[in-house]
């Protein structure tokens, strides 16, 4: 079982409205509540995906 190519198995999701909550929250540096909307989400996954390390091939 190898790992997937996800730029050849992607599919692209457009949400009509990015700012609204997605169903969570997160506390700030002031302890207040802040939904969590599907724009942060989507900022963390390509940040994550900037990051990504491809795993060597030794074995």
């Amino acid at each position: 079982m190898g790992l997937q190519n996800t730029s050849q198995n992607s599919i692209e999701v457009v949400r009509v409205h990015p700012q609204e909550p997605v169903g969570g929250s997160i506390i700030d540096a002031q302890g207040r509540e802040v939904p969590i909307t599907e724009d942060m989400v989507q900022d963390a996954c390509r940040e994550l995906e900037k990051r990504l390390v491809e795993p060597s091939n030794k074995a």
